[in-house]
């Protein structure tokens, strides 16, 4: 049975409830008194929400046990429970100091509102603008296809061989190809297109209807330009040398037309470049032929006067007739010595025939020794010829005269060659895809612009949002 102004006997131990708790109670009643304050903390926000709600001071409704209360109730303690019932003050200010508030509902705040305006300006407006425009507003375009490249004509002439007077227009095409690829892009080829075909009305046929993808009327020259940037996409291939070239217009006809005169321009301007090419070759062949006329000239000249003022036309056949003179003297002088020899063995000392015969012998002597003094010093002969700087100033214009005369004839051979190469096409315009008629209008790719136009838009956002953000919570 139970006490009526206590708890009953404790069935684990045998023993009464509050005689077992009071050391406990005693020794570390706060921790029991603030679990009972949050727990009351709990039950007042909660509320009796249904038939099973706990109240302060009353136990478990429909239990058939004691009630476990704080205002005076009876019946058997748990095992660890609390202690004896406890002062209502004191568990008011402990379960005070106990409860903390719960976290509330997320709640919509201007700053979040804000973001998704933002968002709804900055990205989902444009994007269905965007959409409209291209879908509603933004014409078919068609693209023509080209595609040529620069072919060079390989020979080996004459010229080559004689000093490579031909390779002057360039060794291959790539030189070529790099100023056709420059050329497409620039003012210059869509002056003269416009002038023949009107480019100006061909861009402008929807203005205002299309003002995104169309040109104004009367444009300027460099807004042409630029126009032509966007509607002519150029692809060039640096290894193969290959340039591919996609041409749009509103309409199949415009757009193949103007590919027809970009290869026609680009046709011209390789004839342009291989006709100044020709003419450079030519023109530095008949200076080199000119140059050489005019050395040749000059050592012909030198030769003669040299033959003027030595009275000598070859002193190699002057030399040579020496040399016979030198050879009949001493073919004399062996004859006067043997008929001296025969003069002193059969004659005597007092005849004169000795006399003469020796008289002969020394004049003959004396005369191949002066012949010999005319080839071996500088001094003059009988006649005052100093052979060796003769000879020597001879070589001299010998030598110069063959150089002149030889390298006449190389440029000769050279102006011949270059005369052959310049009537035929060494340089041309080979197109390997001819302008192509479009049959389905491919632009604009409205489902791709679209896209990307909600990407970047989306980025652009994003990044915008998370600076104000940074910004915001660095102050």
């Amino acid at each position: 049975m139970t006490a009526e102004n206590g708890p009953g006997p404790d069935p684990a131990k045998g023993r009464p409830a509050a005689q077992a708790d009071q050391p406990q109670a005693r020794a570390g009643g706060l921790k029991p008194r603030l679990a009972q304050g949050a727990m009351q903390g709990v039950v007042k926000r909660i509320g009796p929400k249904g038939p099973g709600a706990l109240r302060p001071g009353m136990g478990k409704p429909g239990a058939g046990g004691p009630r476990v209360g704080h205002g005076g109730g009876q019946g058997p303690r748990r095992p660890g429970g609390p202690g004896p019932a406890a002062n209502p003050a004191t568990d008011s200010e402990d379960s005070t100091a106990a409860t903390r508030p719960l976290a509330e509902p997320a709640k919509m705040k201007p700053r979040h509102r804000g973001l998704i305006y933002s968002f709804l300006v900055l990205v989902c407006l444009p994007v269905l603008l965007s959409t409209f425009y291209l879908f509603v507003f933004a014409e078919d375009q068609y693209a023509s296809t080209v595609g040529f490249t620069v072919r060079r004509e390989e020979n080996t002439s004459a010229s080559s061989l004689l000093g490579g007077l031909s390779q002057l227009a360039g060794s291959g095409g790539s030189m070529e190809t790099d100023i056709l690829y420059e050329y497409i892009q620039s003012q210059e080829i869509v002056t003269a297109i416009d002038e023949r075909i009107g480019l100006a009305a061909i861009y402008s046929t929807y203005w205002p209807r299309d003002p995104v993808f169309s040109l104004w009327t009367d444009p300027s020259t460099e807004d042409l330009r630029d126009h032509w940037s966007r509607m002519v996409r150029i692809s060039y291939d640096s290894a193969s040398q290959l340039i591919e070239l996609r041409v749009m217009a509103f309409t199949a006809d415009d757009a193949q037309r103007i590919a027809q005169e970009i290869l026609a321009e680009s046709q011209k301007m390789i004839n342009t470049l291989n006709q100044r090419a020709r003419e450079d070759i030519m023109r530095y062949a008949t200076e080199d032929v000119e140059k050489t006329v005019i050395r040749l000239k000059a050592a012909r000249e030198a030769l003669s006067r040299f033959r003027t003022s030595t009275q000598i036309v070859d002193p190699a056949a002057d030399i040579q007739g020496r040399m016979g003179v030198l050879n009949n003297l001493q073919q004399q002088l062996a004859e006067a010595l043997i008929e001296y020899d025969i003069v002193i063995g059969t004659t005597q000392d007092s005849d004169p025939r000795r006399e003469q015969a020796a008289r002969r012998i020394s004049v003959i002597r004396d005369r191949i020794a002066a012949e010999r003094q005319t080839f071996a010093t500088e001094e003059g002969g009988a006649a005052g010829e100093n052979y060796p700087e003769i000879i020597a100033e001879f070589e001299n214009l010998t030598v110069d005269l063959q150089f002149a005369e030889e390298t006449y004839r190389a440029a000769l051979a050279a102006q011949d060659a270059a005369r052959d190469q310049a009537v035929r096409q060494t340089v041309y315009l080979a197109a390997y895809i001819n302008p192509t008629w479009p049959q389905t209008a491919e632009y604009p790719q409205r489902f791709v612009l679209t896209f990307f136009i909600g990407l970047f838009l989306t980025l652009g956002w994003t990044i915008g949002a998370l600076i104000f953000y940074a910004v915001r919570d660095r102050q």
